[in-house]
């Protein structure tokens, strides 16, 4: 007999739309961060590398476009952003 393991279906928790905009806009802090370094990367880039980066920057700039767009249409201001990445950076926190 063969051992079958089924696992237990738990009801997926929905999230508030105050917590849908903080992760969000965390979102957003991130994807900057990363395009951020990736540009800088790409400046000392050699050979096969310089793809690579340009692949990272070009995919990290076409998300963060789509974020952007998606944060207007709920209303998100860049301000918004800008608070909440320099208030996670005073309380310690990684501003993902």
């Amino acid at each position: 007999m063969q051992n079958e393991y089924y696992l237990k279906e738990s009801k997926l928790v929905e999230k508030t739309e105050i917590e849908k905009e903080v992760e969000l806009i965390r979102t957003i802090v991130k994807t900057r961060e990363e395009l951020k370094v990736a540009n800088r990367n790409f400046e000392y880039a050699q050979d096969d590398l310089v793809d690579y980066y340009t692949y990272q920057i070009k995919a990290n700039q076409a998300k963060l476009d789509y974020l952007i767009k998606l944060a207007k249409t709920k209303g998100i201001e860049v301000d918004m952003i800008n608070d909440i990445k320099f208030t996670l950076w005073d309380e310690g926190e990684e501003a993902v």
